[in-house]
């Protein structure tokens, strides 16, 4: 007997993990820190809200159903930026605007795979790409990152088959924080194209990037659509998370496909959203610059800081974007620990079971770490309860 589509695949983590919020109540002097999610939790910025305020109140366009790929402007306006950015041509006709980075996703697998297929994620994985691949019939095909949690190109040809028709790459790494280096998104970019499969990359931490200019040089070949499907978030960048703008950057052609499926899951993207999305790109930059480098100094606190954990036998995997990438020294799995970081220290994380396999060990010694919420005086606050766990009964 089938099984229905939903059934195919796991509870949504972060959702899960809020459950065991339910029934709590934090003391005052250790309220709930809470890093659990990979989203900032501060509103944009006033000037950017007043436009989304003056978008709702003076044009009537922006209630309405908007064009499936988006608006014009905002997708001439990424082609544009996305040109400067990483050189090579990339045009409007190649830019779709979607509902959330994750709808991108979704919107890539539909033009890409039938039953039974397959796409390769590197562990530990993004559990929401691993969530739809469940409930699109199509096997996730797990690639063990090295001890840096990168990749090996030659690991993923091992894995190819008939039935394999992408491999999908985040960086900044969700969960592990992880910058790719150029070079391996380069071999990535060749073997995907070598096997006549899809690369597809997502990049929605790029604007929190530590390296300065084209984090690669993909776009720079000029056939670089017929390999690669690149994904873009405008949520953290501008903080419009709860408005949903997410963006797909591919084949003209495949586009043509990506239509079909947008107008059956949500016609348009959100209107308001959009428009924000187009003024933060052409007026935020230094406020974006700004923004990244508090991320940047907040990175930096969890790194040099690291060493009173590393004393008491943790190790920092990973760390980037908004995550650090941790294992821990206890006996008991990250399933375990998580649940009880919120009752015995107020923490709420993840664990590393929800970015892998259930057949993985690693994931039972891993937690997930999204820190951009905290300033450097709550990471210390942080290390200082994650210390404290080795004195609590």
């Amino acid at each position: 007997m089938s099984i229905v589509r939903t059934a195919a695949t796991f509870a949504p983590p972060v959702m899960q993990a809020r459950r065991w919020l339910e029934g709590m109540a934090f003391p005052a002097q250790r309220p709930l820190i809470n890093v659990s999610q990979a989203a900032p939790v501060e509103p944009p910025p006033d000037a950017l809200r007043q436009v989304m305020a003056d978008v709702a109140l003076s044009r009537d366009d922006a209630h309405l159903y908007g064009p499936v790929l988006g608006l014009p402007a905002l997708r001439a306006e990424l082609a544009a930026q996305s040109t400067r950015i990483y050189g090579g041509t990339i045009n409007t006709s190649h830019v779709a605007i979607t509902s959330g980075c994750n709808q991108a996703f979704a919107a890539a697998i539909a033009t890409l795979c039938g039953e039974g297929d397959e796409v390769i994620l590197p562990t530990p994985w993004y559990f929401n790409h691993k969530m739809w691949l469940d409930m699109s019939g199509v096997t996730a095909v797990a690639l063990k990152t090295d001890a840096a949690l990168l990749p090996d190109p030659e690991a993923a040809q091992a894995l190819i088959t008939p039935r394999t028709r992408a491999i999908a790459l985040v960086s900044p790494n969700n969960p592990a924080g992880v910058e790719y280096p150029a070079e391996l998104l380069q071999a990535f970019f060749d073997l995907a194209r070598r096997n006549g499969i899809a690369l597809i990359l997502d990049e929605t931490y790029r604007d929190f990037h530590s390296q300065t200019g084209a984090p690669h040089g993909l776009f720079m070949d000029p056939d670089w659509d017929d390999t690669l499907i690149h994904l873009y978030s405008f949520s953290k960048a501008y903080r419009l998370t709860g408005h949903r703008v997410g963006a797909i950057v591919t084949a003209p052609a495949r586009l043509a496909e990506v239509e079909k499926f947008l107008d059956t899951v949500a016609i348009c993207p959100g209107q308001i959203g959009q428009h924000a999305a187009l003024w933060g790109m052409q007026n935020l930059a230094q406020w974006l610059a700004g923004e990244r480098n508090e991320i940047l100094t907040r990175r930096g606190a969890i790194e040099s800081g690291f060493h009173r954990l590393a004393a008491q036998g943790w190790s920092l995997l990973g760390s980037g974007a908004y995550f650090a990438y941790m294992a821990h020294p206890f006996a008991i799995s990250s399933a375990d620990l998580a649940p009880k970081l919120v009752r015995d220290q107020s923490i709420l994380c993840l664990p590393g079971t929800m970015f892998c396999p259930q057949i993985d060990p690693d994931g039972t010694q891993q937690l997930r770490i999204a820190f951009a919420n905290l300033d450097t005086s709550g990471i210390e606050v942080l290390f200082e309860r994650l210390i404290a766990m080795h004195t609590s009964p």
